[in-house]
């Protein structure tokens, strides 16, 4: 559900510039988000699943660069 749910963000957000999303199921826990042949998000060796800002972030920065996300640009400050 959670690979799902990214794929529609991930269309939503980069409709013009993403000509796919696929999904390949796989066995394993496999959880990998690559642009071209580009690997960005590997579940095993980057820990997790990422925070969908930060994963449109990697996206744009490769499909778009210029490009502003708005609110996902924002980071989050320490309480003082």
């Amino acid at each position: 559900m959670r690979a799902a749910w990214m794929a529609q963000e991930l269309l939503s957000t980069f409709s013009d510039e993403l000509t796919e999303v696929a999904l390949v199921p796989a066995t394993g826990g496999v959880f990998r988000i690559s642009v071209g042949s580009e690997t960005i998000w590997n579940r095993k060796t980057d820990g997790g699943f990422p925070e969908i800002t930060h994963l449109k972030r990697l996206v744009r920065d490769r499909v778009a660069p210029g490009r502003s996300l708005g609110h996902s640009e924002a980071t989050a400050t320490p309480d003082a």
